[in-house]
């Protein structure tokens, strides 16, 4: 299967770059499309292609890595618009973290012959560098089944969670939960210094009890902990993945969440860097 695989990786950036580089030493054939120049990925240079017309017609196998559900419909549709090419790519892997309901759009856009996965992946760009990303994926069994040993190459928690859409649906309460965490980590730091208790002694007791937290246990090893907002960097990622769960949950007004999602994105937009 590998053999079959011509696979390409849209947005090398912290995430899609060490992404593709895994696939490239697990012996899949792979090249890059960003809108950066291709000089700008080193090593991994020569596998870029510039032109996205050329980019699509060379690939078979799409993993959109790209940040948001505007660059997706730009890159698959509008801008870039690498469907629209005499031969797309037959099988379209949605890595980005997206709305559910973004995902359906795309999949009524699509030729009816494409195959349509959402493979949402969780970890920093250190557990994409390492090959250890969890993926969270919806499609049809036969494609995914065939997608398993690409997962593998990249990531060591492949979860087969059921139809298309299923991944992302995952993910965007996943990451509800961890951006809520991120939050009330910040503010713990907080009124830590008020109180004149060290941060890294309360993040140690933290780690090993029942305040323990993806983001609070590995604030020195994740690349951006301990960064200040901005909507460009990945602290404002985390705004736009809340946003995608609050997406996801339009129509469901039966379950309260604004007054603790509106909160968390005041954190969120107010957060400062640390030392």
């Amino acid at each position: 299967m590998k053999d079959n695989l011509i696979i390409g990786v849209a947005g090398c950036g912290a995430m899609g770059l060490p992404m593709a580089q895994k696939l490239r030493h697990a012996g899949f054939t792979v090249w890059g499309y960003d809108v950066r120049p291709a000089i700008e990925f080193m090593d991994f240079a020569p596998r870029m292609i510039e032109d996205p017309g050329e980019f699509a017609s060379t690939i078979n196998t799409l993993i959109s890595v790209v940040r948001d559900q505007r660059q997706n419909f730009d890159l698959l549709f509008d801008e870039q618009a690498i469907m629209n090419v005499e031969n797309p790519p037959k099988t379209i892997v949605i890595s980005s973290t997206i709305s559910p309901r973004c995902l359906t759009k795309i999949a009524k856009r699509l030729p009816p012959e494409s195959a349509l996965v959402d493979a949402a992946m969780s970890g920093a760009p250190s557990r994409a560098k390492a090959g250890t990303l969890t993926f969270m994926v919806g499609g049809e069994k036969k494609v995914v089944e065939d997608l398993l040993a690409l997962f593998r190459a990249m990531g060591d928690k492949i979860h087969q969670l059921g139809s298309t859409g299923m991944g992302l649906k995952c993910k965007v309460i996943n990451n509800f939960v961890a951006i809520t965490g991120f939050a009330a980590v910040r503010k713990a730091l907080i009124a830590a210094d008020a109180l004149s208790l060290p941060r890294e002694r309360l993040l140690e007791v933290m780690s090993t009890s029942s305040g323990s937290t993806w983001y609070g246990d590995n604030i020195d090893s994740i690349s951006w902990a301990k960064e200040g907002y901005s909507a460009a960097n990945t602290i404002g990622i985390l705004e736009k993945d809340m946003l995608s769960f609050l997406d996801a949950m339009r129509g469901h007004s039966d379950i309260e969440f604004d007054n603790l999602t509106d909160s968390v994105l005041d954190i969120v937009r107010a957060s400062e860097s640390i030392e």
